[in-house]
């Protein structure tokens, strides 16, 4: 047999012999960049969800790949001090909840660790020296999520609402959850019982038949607005005017009903045709004094009340003086940028989704700002064309998805060059790959990790360059 050669030693690398559903006692010594449990068996990676470091465990092997395990937690021999007990019964279940074991101030140094072990990995110039600062978390980190979106799945006659196992189409019905506004989750689950009530068929992913397959309830921390969407597999909408008299009649915080169509089996939530229902198209939220029209598809940070936090840390590492221009780019509807126009000459932004675009320049005008535009389109082409035209920005806000900067755009920044460059990051991994080109032409002057979603793995953080 001839095996793969262990890099540092040219050595053959002989296979640890390990098979799905073999037990393994294991001491976990560290977390991943998924929260989970880290340890090793005969010098093999073993990933164990929901065990914390410290803990000695028993585990069962659920997938052996040449350089790592995944194992399920069967029991715990020894407990870790940071570990307590979760709220929600189903936290180790789905997504969303499976840091809801680890005490908070325990989630939060793992958070600034996550920075750390990104950088570690991908090396951008001078990362051992960069002032990675303590995350900034909530007083209560719990009932933060201001939207809930929930598969609608029927079984044994019970309409369901929830979020699926983690690898799988599994759905866990969610009747209550510790993360979510209080007010998500009065309307989501009076919906479901509407659904129930009034027998509308719901999505069978088995046969792509019926109707109705994601509900989306987004409420507005600062107005009581509250939105719902039906995500529905077809145009038709059986029982919409009754659907609609029940939430009128005893859901009357519901300002805004839409549908949006998504036909199929698909792995994307939604489709691209929303069309208006009753209420209101957008619901309003308040951030920073300034009145914002959401429509549904519109992406808003999901923790409103750390949001305001996050803006704060953002705009103030920009060090405006009021002269300059700034590109918002990945701008939503204007959240970051229009804050911003107070203190600058001019905002340019963009984003991909236009009804986002839409909502960004109708932002500006409820708020009576002349300074900023918006605009349909990449950040990878827009920018470029811009700086063709002779536009050259004084300063640079991106707040990119989780998938980090586009090449294109990378290269655009470095051309351009601004003095004042800010990066919001959701993503640790991708912001630390990004910073390798970037930090050609910045230096890294601090990382600010900031808790926007709770009981997760997730991390938010914002970085503050300043040109070489």
């Amino acid at each position: 047999m001839t095996y793969k050669k262990n890099y540092k030693t040219n050595q053959p690398y002989i296979p640890v012999q390990v098979e799905v559903g073999q037990k393994l006692k294991l001491t976990i010594t560290r977390m991943g960049i998924n929260g989970e449990g880290i340890a090793f068996y005969e010098k093999k990676l073993v990933f164990v969800p929901g065990a914390f470091p410290g803990e000695k465990v028993t585990v069962k092997v659920t997938k052996v790949n040449f350089n790592f395990l995944k194992a399920e937690l069967i029991n715990l021999r020894s407990t870790s001090p940071d570990r307590v007990e979760p709220r929600d019964s189903y936290a180790n279940e789905v997504g969303g909840f499976g840091l809801e074991c680890l005490s908070y101030p325990a989630q939060l140094k793992f958070k600034q660790d996550l920075i750390r072990q990104a950088l570690k990995k991908f090396k951008p110039a001078g990362w051992q020296n960069y002032q990675v600062r303590s995350t900034m978390g909530m007083d209560n980190p719990y009932e933060y999520r201001n939207k809930a979106q929930f598969q609608i799945r029927e079984k044994d006659g019970k309409v369901m609402a929830g979020l699926y196992k983690e690898s799988s189409h599994d759905l866990v019905d969610l009747p209550t959850c510790s993360v979510q506004y209080p007010a998500t989750m009065t309307v989501m689950r009076k919906i479901v019982e509407f659904i129930q009530e009034l027998g509308i068929p719901v999505f069978d992913e088995s046969n792509a038949s019926g109707i109705i397959k994601t509900v989306a309830v987004r409420a507005a921390l600062n107005t009581d607005d509250v939105q719902v969407v039906f995500i529905t597999n077809t145009p038709k909408f059986v029982k919409k005017g009754l659907m609609l008299k029940k939430i009128s009649e005893e859901l009357p915080q519901v300002t805004s009903v839409m549908q949006n169509i998504n036909p199929g089996e698909t792995s994307l939530v939604w489709g691209d045709k929303t069309v208006h229902l009753a209420g209101k198209t957008t619901i309003t939220e308040k951030i920073k004094g300034l009145s914002f029209e959401l429509s549904a598809r519109a992406f808003l940070q999901l923790n409103s009340i750390m949001t305001p936090q996050l803006y704060e840390v953002a705009i103030s590492a920009l060090e405006l003086t009021g002269n300059e221009k700034i590109v918002d780019a990945y701008s939503g509807v204007g959240t970051i940028g229009l804050p911003l126009a107070k203190h600058a000459s001019e905002i340019r932004g963009m984003d991909t989704i236009e009804e986002a675009v839409k909502d960004a320049n109708n932002n500006a005008r409820i708020n009576k700002i002349n300074n900023a535009y918006y605009e349909v389109g990449k950040a990878e082409d827009l920018l470029p064309e811009w700086l063709a035209d002779g536009f050259k920005p004084d300063a640079i806000i991106v707040d990119p998805p989780r998938t980090g900067l586009a090449a294109p755009l990378i290269k655009a920044i470095l051309k351009s060059a601004p003095e004042k460059f800010v990066y919001v990051s959701c993503n640790p991994s991708t912001l630390a790959a990004d910073l390798v080109e970037l930090t050609r032409k910045y230096n890294v002057d601090f990382i600010q990790p900031i808790d926007m979603m709770p009981q997760t793995a997730r991390c938010e953080a914002v970085v503050k360059f300043t040109k070489k």
